[in-house]
């Protein structure tokens, strides 16, 4: 069993080896502790048979493994009110100016102001208090019980007793006016204690259940028993998932059914429901705005955020109807808008519409012409058609000028007659030609001047 991590040679640690297993087979005599002179089991492993550094006394044993005694120190307290010893005749340099007392300073006096203080007078110089200096546990410390006298309590339970004393006159007091008055016939006979904790239990509302004292019917709020738990409601094992740790289901356990016509549809449909929607547009309308640099805070200022919000909406409402209300003036279809009731629309029709067996129309109906993305019969630079109309040589322009250049400025026909003219003089011109077609045309021509000169 090692005591410390000094580090071994390869033979001592080979014989440290060989002796535990040695003691382990009971060849070898056990290690003795070393405090208590008892046998050590060599089966203990080394993590619970090694000392700690801050417990290693060198010794071999397993102290450290057993519950220390711990010193018991007795709670004490301090002496309330105290005093030591008699009370001084005269004066003491240092001592308290106000009743002259050595064990505290005139700013930490608890008696009376003195109009003149002991100081001055010599007179009714207070004794000297007790000063303990008393050492807690940790615990101690920590206790706050610690010094409470139990004493103190008794105080509170003499003055309830005086005001049940009190209110038991009064009662008694009450009952001999009715007596006399004639309103009482005859005093019940029983405990008065009991009939005075009958009468403050009926005013009192009891845990768990309402009670009317007029009608003496008792309405039960707890939880019917006879209910279901709602992890019950669908044992499918892929229904909505139940978190036994918070006790809630989020989704709806039976999705296949009206959640209006359930008992319970999901703690999601209770959160989502109320003013709980537009509590959360409202909260992402706040940081929305704070992200684009306004200053909105639905906690600090509700009521502004509210007035924002719904002047928002209401300029939405009324951007989004004024551009249903041009494009409709633009391409028309309001007669589309009016949808007629559902009894008209899956009622029986005159359109005879036939299908293939896998749904596609045969015939009967014509397909939708497909809508371009882009603006249509928007002519810009007084151009009278679209870029694109017009085609030539692998190029698209426009129809109205044969101009190849897009966004260019429409000349009319006046720019085709001059793009037709500047066509024809080119054709009239010469072709140029190149660098090496002069160049054979040069030699040729040499070689033609040599031959003549030759002839």
């Amino acid at each position: 069993m090692a005591t410390s991590n000094t580090k071994l040679t390869k033979e001592e640690f080979r014989r440290q080896k060989d002796l535990e297993a040695a003691r382990k087979a009971g060849t070898a005599p056990a290690e003795i502790d070393e405090l208590t002179g008892k046998d050590i089991n060599p089966h203990i492993p080394q993590y619970m048979s090694t000392i700690p550094w801050y417990l290693d006394t060198g010794k071999r044993t397993l102290a450290h493994q057993r519950l220390r005694k711990t010193d018991k120190i007795e709670e004490k307290w301090y002496h309330r009110g105290a005093k030591k010893g008699k009370a001084s005749t005269k004066y003491r340099k240092g001592a308290c100016e106000n009743c002259g007392a050595m064990t505290h300073k005139a700013k930490d006096c608890v008696e009376r102001p003195r109009k003149k203080g002991a100081k001055f007078t010599g007179k009714d110089i207070m004794p000297d208090e007790v000063i303990e200096d008393i050492e807690f546990t940790y615990d101690g410390k920590r206790d706050q019980w610690n010094g409470y006298d139990p004493n103190e309590y008794l105080k509170q339970v003499k003055e309830w007793e005086l005001i049940d004393k009190e209110r038991q006159k009064r009662k008694e007091k009450e009952l001999e006016e009715k007596m006399k008055n004639g309103l009482i016939d005859d005093i019940k006979s029983g405990n008065d204690s009991d009939s005075d904790e009958d009468k403050y239990a009926e005013a009192s509302d009891m845990p768990g259940q309402k009670v009317d004292t007029k009608t003496r019917t008792t309405v039960r709020n707890l939880r019917i028993r006879e209910d279901t738990a709602k992890y019950l409601l669908n044992l499918d094992p892929n229904s909505a998932f139940y978190d036994p740790k918070t006790r809630s289901m989020r989704d709806n356990p039976n999705k296949d059914k009206n959640p209006e016509e359930l008992s319970y549809a999901g703690d999601n449909y209770l959160r989502y429901s109320g003013e709980a929607k537009k509590i959360s547009e409202l909260q992402s309308f706040a940081f929305n705005a704070a992200e684009q640099g306004s200053d909105i805070n639905i906690i600090a200022n509700p009521t502004q955020g509210e007035l924002l919000f719904k002047e928002v909406s209401e300029k939405k409402l009324k951007l989004k109807d004024d551009t249903q209300q041009k494009i409709l003036e633009k391409y028309g279809g309001a007669n589309h808008l009016n949808i007629p009731s559902k009894d008209l629309l899956y009622a029986q029709t005159e359109n005879y519409v036939e299908y293939s067996r896998t749904g596609r129309v045969i015939k009967g109906q014509e397909k939708a012409k497909v809508k371009s993305k882009y603006e249509e019969e928007v002519y810009i630079n007084n151009h009278t058609t679209v870029w694109g109309s017009y085609w030539e040589n692998g190029k698209w322009g426009y129809k109205c000028c044969h101009s190849f250049i897009k966004n260019s400025y429409c000349t009319g026909t006046a720019g085709i007659e001059a793009k037709n003219n500047a066509i024809i003089d080119v054709s009239n011109e010469k072709p140029k030609r190149s660098l090496l077609e002069e160049h054979l045309a040069n030699q040729k021509h040499e070689k033609s001047k040599k031959r003549k000169l030759e002839d």
